[in-house]
């Protein structure tokens, strides 16, 4: 059997033309992608501001994920990190808002939005939505056009212009290092929520600011419900799953 690079790389199609299959994109379909669920984040940010200065989901996450530490900020790899509030909602204001929210660094990581930008634009299905909501992508099938990276509206997404793997000061071996010329992102961390687990950036706040789990339990409908949530740039229509309460 031979396939071509050339047809290798023009997508799922052309990998059933050719006899293969990319695993990992049909292992991150099947296991624990239950289309009656949606998968949500909610990041409480009151409890977030009483641990100035924490880092905790943003370390725990690229440890999980060996997320290198590049030293040039124009091409630094993040899954997770903060940006000032009035960069995060530059368009939103609140009437239950404080001053001091309004200054507050604001934890940001990929929306897993229910109409993502990025997986209508990627040439080889490397990025896709599981039937459970979560955008995932198979490295495999990446091949570097860095059009998800100019759909994404949240600057979600991170280019590997480099070869990360010297840039690690420790590698978990249960999970794959990436190469240079992909793309990646956060994941929400599907490896542990198909195993029942959660986010390793949830697990990590010592603030428990952070909530993830299914839209349609009643728990998290009750937290969804709160009338001071907000979700970045709404107006773009993508529904972000990542919501922020104030």
């Amino acid at each position: 059997m031979t396939c071509s690079r050339r047809v290798f790389l023009a997508g799922a199609g052309a990998l059933t033309a050719c006899g293969v299959l990319a695993p990992s994109l049909l292992v991150g379909v099947a296991r624990g992608s239950d289309p009656r669920k949606r998968f949500a984040m909610i990041l409480d940010l009151s409890k977030c501001r009483k641990k100035e200065g924490c880092t905790a989901c943003q370390t725990a996450c690229h440890l999980a994920h060996n997320v290198p530490a590049v030293p040039d900020p124009h091409r630094q790899m993040k899954w997770t990190w903060k940006e000032p509030f009035e960069a995060v909602f530059p368009t939103q204001v609140h009437d239950g808002m404080d001053v001091a929210t309004q200054w507050l660094p604001v934890p940001v990581l990929c929306n897993h939005c229910a109409d993502a930008p990025c997986t209508r634009v990627c040439p080889t299905g490397a990025t896709f939505s599981r039937p459970d909501g979560i955008v995932v992508m198979d490295d495999h099938r990446c091949i570097g056009c860095r059009y998800c990276l100019a759909a994404c509206p949240y600057g979600a997404r991170s280019f590997n212009f480099e070869d990360p793997r010297p840039f690690l000061s420790e590698v978990n071996p249960d999970y794959p290092t990436r190469t240079r010329g992909v793309v990646e992102k956060c994941t929400f961390c599907v490896e542990r929520v198909d195993e029942g687990g959660i986010p390793a950036c949830v697990e990590a706040c010592p603030a428990r600011a952070l909530v993830f789990g299914d839209v349609t339990d009643p728990a998290l409908a009750s937290l969804l419900s709160n009338p001071l949530m907000l979700r970045r740039r709404p107006e773009l229509g993508t529904k972000p799953h990542v919501f922020y309460v104030l």
